[in-house]
């Protein structure tokens, strides 16, 4: 009697140990396939281009004399002022056109009209009074697609007794294709580290599956400083000031499939560590 109660078990036992097995076997043949391996590589890369466009940036101004308020301000005063301005206004742009400028590369900024505090003359006790008097000034900028002309402009702007030049910044004229320039060179170099950490791993490249920037190309024009007071420019010339370069920075992360015998061997991802140059 008590054999039969054993064997049922054992029975059930079986079944439940089938049950598993195909189970676990269904569970098997449903599971996603491995991933396939890949190469995840970062590069950057950069350009310097010499500038080809040049803006050069000066003022004009004429000022009142100083009183002790605005309201004792002569208005004839003002009048001459605006008028000194204006002719010297003048007598810069044709200096300009007589250097071969085109009208349309000078900019002649409208008139601006400010109040400014000086130092007045010391009275019987000593203490300095403070003036007031009113300035009207102009600004100028002079677009260059030849930079070579840079120092003849500087002294035609010296000898139309312009006030102060505020700077220089040099750009490019055609910025897209610098800044394409600078992506590919990125895409290349991710390209070349790929093929040489492939190789060296007794693998071949396969499907590009991923591309993103990791830096998007930057650009910036370069600003050269050249701020002077007229009186202390004298007779000096640009000529000799050099635009230098402009550097643009571009970055790719990319990811390719693998192949050949030992990528099938080792299913995974290799990551690339970023370079920098």
């Amino acid at each position: 009697m008590s054999s039969v109660p054993h064997s049922l078990k054992r029975l059930r036992y079986g079944v439940i140990g089938s049950a598993l097995f195909a189970l676990l076997a269904t569970s098997t043949a449903n599971a996603a396939p491995a991933t396939p391996p890949s190469l995840n590589v970062q590069a950057q890369s950069w350009v310097e281009v010499e500038p080809d466009k040049a803006t050069l940036s000066a003022r004009l101004w004429e000022n009142t004399p100083a009183v002790s308020t605005l309201e004792d301000t002569d208005s004839d005063e003002l009048s001459n002022a605006r008028e000194r301005l204006e002719k010297r206004a003048s007598e810069l742009i044709k200096a300009m056109e007589e250097i071969g400028i085109e009208q349309r590369a000078i900019n002649a900024g409208s008139l601006n009209i400010y109040p400014e505090h000086v130092a007045g003359p010391r009275n019987n006790n000593d203490e300095q009074e403070t003036l007031i008097r009113t300035r009207l000034e102009r600004p100028f900028s002079v677009e260059l697609t030849n930079i070579g002309q840079l120092g003849e402009v500087f002294d035609a702007l010296i000898g139309a007794g312009v006030n102060t030049l505020d700077g220089v910044q040099f750009d490019l004229q055609d910025r897209d294709a610098a800044t394409d320039e600078a992506l590919t060179k990125a895409l290349e170099k991710a390209r070349h580290k790929a093929d040489l950490m492939a190789s060296t791993l007794g693998v071949r490249l396969g499907q590009v599956q991923r591309i993103e920037e990791t830096q998007a190309p930057i650009f910036q024009p370069r600003m050269m400083a050249m701020r002077a007071e007229s009186d202390s420019m004298g007779s000096g010339s640009a000529s000799d000031y050099r635009p230098g370069t402009i550097r643009i920075d571009a970055g790719v992360n990319v990811e390719w499939t693998l192949r050949g015998q030992d990528a099938r061997a080792r299913p995974g991802r290799i990551a690339g560590e970023q370079e920098q140059q």
